[in-house]
């Protein structure tokens, strides 16, 4: 249970960090803003035709008697934007780590100094960052979908399906952000997916701490975009710990401190 607390409080730890280096915090807003807008735009069109694509796709209804044709389609209609907003909150994060790859790893190397005076560093190129990531943010993405299916779908027995399930829904969402989250500190150091899977399910409570109250916070877009710079922050500081490192960070991040903080070079 100490693991529970542990985590929250690397989540809270990495909010106050960029609460102390607003540039770092600015700059760190423009991904999650982008991936909001092209989120909402997708959600809006399917809003508004998501009927007129259910209607095409169910032919085999035209010829069913009233009302059973238009609650048959009724019902397509809001699962199928159920589980587009249930996608929408499942890859918000990998989406975003992506398009701001550069942005949170410039980040996650402010985080790494102010703590060790140096950040670890991969060695490759941006595209192949980048690669690696989007091969990386595919494969969990598509493990979260399946459980996201399997949930919604226990998620019609009756009283567990109210109760149990939602709880567990958070707890796997949770657990897929931190190890997307962690994923930008933890690749610099060259530790694969399945590693980090393995860091991750070794200390599930740890993650649980962190990703679930992060997931309930990510229901809301607006939220999740303040919050983004924050939880990569806060995700850092969770890795060190993974591959045991320090985590007490320095003088660097007390208040009025540079958002800029000299590194000195370093390798993992």
């Amino acid at each position: 249970m100490r693991d529970l607390g542990r985590g929250f409080g690397y989540l809270m730890k990495g909010q106050r960090w960029v609460a102390q280096h607003g540039k770092q915090y600015g700059v760190g807003l423009l991904p999650g803003l982008i991936t909001l807008l092209l989120y909402a735009g997708a959600l809006v069109a399917l809003a508004l035709w998501g009927a007129d694509f259910v209607d095409w796709a169910t032919p085999f209804a035209d010829d069913w008697s009233s009302p059973w044709a238009g609650l048959f389609r009724g019902f397509l209609t809001a699962l199928l934007f159920a589980l587009a907003l249930l996608l929408s909150v499942l890859t918000f994060t990998a989406v975003t780590l992506l398009i701001g790859q550069p942005f949170y790893e410039s980040l996650s190397e402010k985080v790494d100094i102010s703590v060790s005076g140096y950040a670890p560093e991969s060695g490759l190129p941006l595209w192949r960052e980048l690669l690696i990531s989007a091969r990386d943010s595919l494969r969990i993405v598509l493990r979260a979908l399946v459980w996201g299916v399997l949930l919604f779908a226990l998620g019609f027995i009756p009283v567990v399906g109210q109760t149990v399930i939602p709880v567990v829904g958070f707890c796997v969402t949770g657990f897929f952000l931190v190890e997307e989250l962690t994923g930008v500190a933890l690749q610099r150091r060259g530790v694969e997916l399945r590693e980090r899977l393995a860091l991750l399910r070794g200390r599930k409570q740890l993650a649980w701490g962190f990703g679930t109250p992060l997931a309930v916070a990510f229901l809301v877009p607006f939220v999740a975009v303040f919050l983004m710079p924050g939880a990569v922050a806060g995700a850092t500081l969770m890795a060190r710990e993974l591959v045991g490192e320090d985590t007490a960070p320095g003088e660097d991040t007390a208040p009025g401190a540079s958002d800029d903080p000299e590194p000195t070079a370093g390798r993992s």
